[in-house]
């Protein structure tokens, strides 16, 4: 027992006994009659979970009423007689939840006896006594004729054993004040510290046993701590700590445990405000994750998802709830892998806590049930319902036979699913799926324009760890990742400039396009420079002005992977020359030999580079971010890559430490092609397969307009014929597999659903194109008229292809000359200026409190008053 002491309490006198429970544990006895087991279980199951309770019951009552009570939650029985004890044995009531009463303790948690027979050796041959079951040792508990005193108690506690004391003998006040027996002198009485200063080890920990931070109590910080219910301990410094009295992170203390040592505590607290540690952290060590992390998550979505949106649906809308939750249920029961089983519970977990956050239900009181139910001795019948039962088998039928979906009613599971099939699957038609948006709903139509959902619920476990090896290991860490994931064992993870010539040979056709592409792109992003500051004069006498600087080392990271991307080189290091960084970095993940591709060295030799960094994935973001040996520490990351590159993005951005910033988040590429019956159904087809052949997460939407069967089958047959001459054709189809045509009557229609999907790409093939750009609000880039395909874009048109996706063109702007500088603001006064602003600036500095910024004003007008 982790508290050493038990408090009794009488079952007459329940509702008036004082409140015990920071000790942990009730026994309720001595129950005599049928109405006391009612009024038992009936408060043992209104307060489970508050504290643990133990039962004392006499002979009188039955062995039914007793199983009762342990399923009603009751934790352990103090049956009055041996044959009792071995009764509820012989029907299977675990021994670990039975206390025999007398010195007979073969197979049950201890036993219990009077402090006349109380004895040393029992006490130490108990302790060294394991339940079969492996539940722990056994436990002595010592019973009074009366009132004991609380030398008798400490003597008792010393054997060691439990003294049970009735709870009206008990006071968590001070004892002195009451004639009462001190919780916490009790308690302390089982402590024992080695420390000079004799303070105690003390581990604070959450409802749900997070560890929130390690300090220190005292005998006088426990009493006050017991006395006011709270998070009281002891510095080493100042005295007395109140937890939160300055901060207002206050804890609320709900239970005192000792381990099994007795040299360390744990205090159980519920706590407010930011959290525990002083760095406004919910702990000292660092995030919590798991199920405490998606709970914070959903609460803060409850107070803060926009109206309209997917989470504020889920729960406004209990319809939708309840079909994800039968959906992910179904799912979960066909799920056969291991990572299958694994995710698809996650995914019930997800929105089986959503319900609970909506219903006002904590986990921890999900975790009072849980631990209710397995408190439960009688066991059901182990049968389903018989909807459930039909249901199963329907299921188990339907899975003997192929099935490919391609809708769901959130637009994302099933069409991910699809995507690994259909990537599988060398053969068939590749086709959208077709979807008429006069026939659906609003809702369902924002479902099914969400993008395949990405499963990064475990990627920052997977990155931080990368993220953090580089961070504190350099070189070395770096040059071990790439090994592991290029497998490229190279010396030096940089190449520095000037880069050797033979890197970058180059047929002649090859460097003419990059010499192209690039005085393009250096063109249209020098034409983005401010030709002059802005000066503004507010009022006579005051003159403000705005002014660009560049960021003077910029990180571009360049992918690697499934194809090679001297396109991406050249769109951030255009800008960034342009711009006048004076510190280049590139990084991109070398080949299996060490090298990189000629043409990314080729345009890094181009824009001035200073290195190329020779890793990829989050530990190359982490190397530019932190800076290593040999990487020079940036002050910006741009470039696309994969979720894993995003999430390492993310991570340093966030890490003040890092003092690093990022472009924008990223996910797959992604196109949306507006089409009405003047569009050439083959430049169609093209411009979707142009983003399909990126991944099997690439998505691509076809908006026809007006469209007949006819038109629609034309383009969709050229969809199917072009992609089968792509050498990406399959991941071309795990691409196709969750991407639409979504069928409309008027072109206004159509721009009007294309800003509220915000594509990363937009192409109008539409008759009379550039009449419709002005109803664009969201999209990174777009491509108007039939002769504009994105893919000129990418390249060589001048504009920049490292663009927002995911939605972010709402609140993004794809990279641009600007991405690599900063503004500065000044201003200028006059005398004349600073009496005009001065009596406001001074007024409003009164109104906040801030008196040394009025004085800066004030000290001024009276120096000018003077000299006039």
């Amino acid at each position: 027992m982790a508290f050493p002491l038990l408090p009794l309490l009488a079952p007459s006198s329940i509702a008036s006994t004082p409140d015990l429970s920071i000790v942990g544990y009730t026994l309720i006895g001595p129950l005599l009659t049928s109405e006391d087991v009612a009024i038992t279980q009936k408060y043992v199951s209104k307060n489970f979970g508050l504290v643990e309770f133990s039962v004392q019951v006499t002979s009188a009552i039955e062995i039914d009423d007793i199983i009762a009570l342990l399923d009603a939650g009751v934790d352990t029985v103090f049956p009055e007689s041996g044959e009792q004890a071995t009764a509820l044995l012989e029907i299977g009531v675990p021994g670990s939840r039975v206390v025999f009463p007398g010195e007979d303790y073969d197979d049950v948690n201890g036993v219990y006896v009077s402090s006349t027979t109380a004895k040393t050796e029992l006490a130490t041959k108990l302790s060294k006594s394991v339940l079969a079951d492996g539940t722990g040792n056994k436990k002595l508990y010592v019973t009074f004729t009366s009132t004991p005193t609380l030398e008798q108690v400490k003597q008792t506690v010393a054997l060691p054993a439990i003294p049970i004391i009735p709870a009206e003998s008990l006071t968590t006040d001070s004892a002195s004040s009451t004639g009462k027996l001190s919780v916490a002198a009790i308690f302390t009485s089982a402590l024992n510290t080695d420390r000079s200063d004799g303070y105690f080890s003390t581990l604070v920990v959450d409802t749900l046993g997070v560890a929130l931070g390690l300090v220190y109590s005292s005998e006088e910080s426990i009493a006050e701590a017991i006395k006011s219910r709270a998070g009281v301990y002891q510095s080493r410094k100042r005295g007395l700590w109140f937890k939160g009295a300055t901060s207002g992170a206050v804890q609320t203390l709900v239970r005192l445990e000792l381990d099994c040592d007795g040299d360390c505590i744990k205090f159980v607290v519920q706590q407010a405000g930011k959290g525990f540690c002083h760095l406004d952290t919910a702990t000292c060590f660092g995030k919590s994750g798991g199920v405490m992390a998606l709970e914070r998550t959903l609460v803060s979505r409850l107070e803060n998802s926009p109206a309209g949106s997917y989470t504020r649906r889920l729960f406004s809308d209990d319809k939708l709830l309840s079909a994800k939750i039968m959906e992910e249920a179904e799912e979960l029961t066909t799920a056969k892998t291991k990572g299958e089983v694994a995710w698809e519970f996650a995914d019930l977990l997800y929105f089986g806590m959503t319900k609970a956050v909506q219903a006002g239900v904590s986990w921890t009181d999900v975790e009072r049930n849980l631990d209710s139910k397995a408190k439960k001795i009688t066991r059901r019948r182990g049968d389903a319902k018989q909807k459930w039962i039909d249901a199963a088998t329907k299921t188990e039928e339907a899975s003997e036979k192929p099935v490919l979906k391609t809708e769901s009613i959130n637009g994302s599971r099933n069409t991910t699913d699809a995507a690994k099939e259909a990537a599988k699957e060398k053969t068939g038609r590749i086709q959208l799926a077709r979807v008429d948006v006069s026939k659906i709903s609003s809702y369902e139509l924002t479902d099914l324009l969400r993008r395949p959902a990405q499963k990064n619920a475990n990627i920052m476990n997977l990155i931080g760890p990368i993220v953090e090896a580089v961070r504190t290991r350099g070189d070395a860490a770096l040059l071990e990742f790439t090994a592991k994931f290029e497998k490229a064992k190279l010396d030096s993870p940089v190449l520095k400039a000037p880069f050797p010539p033979e890197l970058m040979e180059l047929d002649q056709e090859t460097k003419d396009a990059i010499d192209l592409s690039f005085e393009n792109v250096r063109k249209f992003h020098a034409g983005q420079l401010e030709s002059a500051p802005l000066v503004v004069e507010t009022v006579p006498g005051v003159v403000c002005s705005r002014f660009s600087r560049p960021i003077e080392s910029v990180g571009l990271y360049v992918p690697g992977g499934t194809a090679i991307l001297p396109s991406t080189a050249l769109m951030l290091g255009v800008p960034a020359l342009v711009a006048g960084c004076k510190n280049i970095v590139l990084a991109s993940p070398p080949r299996s030999d060490g090298t990189l591709t000629p043409e990314v060295v080729y345009v890094a030799h181009k824009v001035g580079a200073a290195a190329i960094v020779l890793a990829g994935g989050a530990q190359a973001v982490a190397a530019m971010a932190y800076g290593t040996e040999s990487v020079p520490k940036v002050n910006k990351i741009l470039g696309p890559g994969n979720q894993f590159v995003t999430a390492a993005k993310m991570l340093v951005q966030n890490d003040t430490s890092a003092l690093v910033s990022i472009d924008m988040p990223a996910g797959p590429s992604e196109v949306l092609v507006v089409a009405d019956k003047k569009a050439n159904p083959a430049f169609v087809a093209s411009d979707l397969l142009s983003q399909a052949e990126h991944g099997v997460d690439s998505q691509v939407i076809l908006i026809g307009v007006d469209l007949n069967e006819v038109e629609l089958q034309a383009i969709e047959d050229e969809v199917h014929e072009q992609a089968m001459r792509l050498p990406r054709v399959d991941i071309v189809r795990g691409a196709i597999a969750h991407s639409r045509t979504f069928q409309v009557k008027t072109v206004e229609e159509a721009i009007a659903l294309s800003n509220k999907y915000a594509p990363e790409h937009l192409i109008l093939q539409l008759e009379n194109a550039s009449k419709y750009v002005d109803l664009v609000q969201h999209a990174g880039s777009v491509f108007v008229g039939a002769w504009s395909p994105e893919s000129c874009g990418d390249y060589s048109s001048g504009t920049n292809h490292t663009l927002p996706t995911y939605g972010y063109a709402t609140v993004y702007s794809g990279v641009n000359t600007h991405s690599f500088m900063k503004h500065l603001t000044s201003q200028e006064l006059t005398p004349e200026g600073l009496k005009t602003i001065g009596g406001a600036v001074v007024r409003l500095a009164t109104v906040e409190g801030l008196d040394a910024h009025g004085n800066a004003v004030r000290v001024r007008l009276e120096h000018l008053a003077k000299e006039q």
